[in-house]
């Protein structure tokens, strides 16, 4: 049997998921417990005091038809209205319909039907709907009609539903304080769940491991893991950095030997090979640097766009550029602003070397930022559009059939600034300009 449908129906939290756990059995237990009271106890005592009831009835119904005159008979009813509780009226010449009147939710009143219909072997007409709680009872006898009104608590339990009432306060305390016991428990995982996921956008929030020992383990393990990443990125840009002190150094003097010499085709030539190797070496270090030592902050995306653009118009060419936001009262984002425009001047470097019109798009949504860069380009083959993303991969057939290209680190420098900040890279066919299409995402 299939029950996945119910999983479309279930809380998605592990707060809802928690007290669903808890209130599922109470509300359980509060449904066979309200049954078995109503079916065993209610209808139980309310049958038991009907049949005493209907004895008394067929008392007095059976002295009447004894007696010689109708005087007696109603000086019989009237000696027994105090005794049984109960108003006795005689009316001569009438009959009894069978019918019997109750309201559709009178549970008891079904019990004090089907009880005195079963022990008065006589025709009656029961009228549950009368004011101020009285039963009415018309029995046939030889004389006529023998009319019994009775107070209900007669013939069924007073305030039964006190103990009803009782049991659902009780629940609802009772799932209130779980509620809440619940909400501490959950808040700390909760908690968790933020600082890790802001740690994959590339954002250290505070936290302070607190709840259950097996929650703060958890936050314990995060925090250090945490801290070993952190360790290893700036050990790395340590390193880095040093390095390139170390190798820029001797191609500085490798430079100056060489103005020094005498010009010629082979002096040109090494000449063209140190400045390849300087910038493999930058391309490098930026890739490797990545955006490790910038901190997050909350900027306007189109005014970043905006200066991106005009910085990359400055060689004269014409860039069209659009922004779109869905968000008005949500117009900032929090980001590494350095390492966005210099993914975004990469993949404007890169559209305007090989296409002659670019198109820059920017998207700000409730969930997410897009920057869609679009040119006339000759594209990237699908085939090579995952490897374009990795780092050192040239793609000489498509995007560098003028042999000059880089060192194969824009696109890889693009999609480790995506990443850094929790999104990604899309490349795909452009079908307005016709040429490669880039989405670089990020969530907010």
């Amino acid at each position: 049997m299939n029950f996945q449908w119910i999983k479309s129906y279930m809380p998605r939290s592990l707060f809802g998921r928690s007290l669903l756990m808890i209130l599922f059995p109470i509300v359980v237990l509060q449904l066979v417990v309200g049954f078995v009271f109503i079916q065993r106890h209610y209808a139980q005592v309310t049958t038991q005091m009907a049949s005493s009831v209907a004895l008394e009835l067929n008392y007095a119904a059976d002295l009447i038809e004894e007696v010689d005159s109708v005087e007696e008979a109603r000086a019989v009813l009237i000696s027994l209205e105090h005794p049984f509780n109960i108003e006795l009226r005689l009316d001569l010449g009438e009959t009894v319909p069978p019918t019997t009147r109750f309201y559709f939710y009178d549970v008891s009143g079904r019990a004090l039907i089907k009880s005195l219909r079963g022990d008065i072997d006589r025709t009656i007409s029961i009228d549950l709907t009368k004011a101020n709680r009285v039963v009415e009872v018309k029995i046939q006898t030889v004389l006529g009609v023998l009319s019994a009104n009775l107070p209900r608590g007669r013939v069924s339990a007073r305030n039964p539903h006190q103990l009803l009432l009782w049991m659902l306060l009780t629940a609802i305390i009772l799932s209130i304080i779980s509620a809440l016991f619940l909400r501490n428990q959950v808040r700390p995982i909760r908690r968790l769940a933020e600082a890790s996921e802001a740690f994959g956008k590339g954002r250290v929030m505070p936290l302070h491991p607190t709840g259950a020992t097996e929650v703060r383990r958890a936050g314990i393990s995060f925090l250090a893991m945490r801290g070993r990443l952190e360790r290893q990125i700036e050990q790395r840009t340590q390193l880095l950095s040093s390095v390139s002190h170390d190798l820029r150094t001797p191609l500085t003097r490798l430079k100056l030997s060489l103005e020094l010499m005498e010009e010629g085709e082979e002096v040109q030539h090494m000449q063209q090979d140190v400045e390849d190797m300087e910038q493999m070496l930058n391309g490098f270090l930026s890739f490797a640097r990545g955006d490790s030592l910038e901190d997050t902050v909350t900027v306007n995306p189109q005014l970043l766009l905006d200066k991106v653009v005009a910085n990359c118009q400055r060689s004269g060419r014409d860039i069209q550029f659009e922004f779109s936001n869905k968000t008005p009262k949500l117009s900032n984002i929090a980001l590494r602003s350095g390492a966005v425009s210099r993914a975004v001047t990469n993949l404007l470097t890169n559209a305007l070397k090989y296409g002659e019109v670019v198109a820059l798009s920017g998207i700000l949504s409730e969930r997410s930022l897009k920057v869609i860069v679009e040119d006339n380009g000759p594209g990237i083959p699908k085939a090579e559009r995952k490897n374009a993303l990795k780092p050192f991969v040239r793609l000489d057939q498509s995007r560098n059939q003028d042999n000059s290209g880089g060192v194969g680190l824009g696109l890889a420098i693009v999609a480790d600034v995506a990443r850094s900040h929790g999104g990604i890279v899309q490349l795909s066919d452009s079908n307005k300009l016709g040429g490669l299409k880039v989405i670089f995402t990020i969530p907010r």
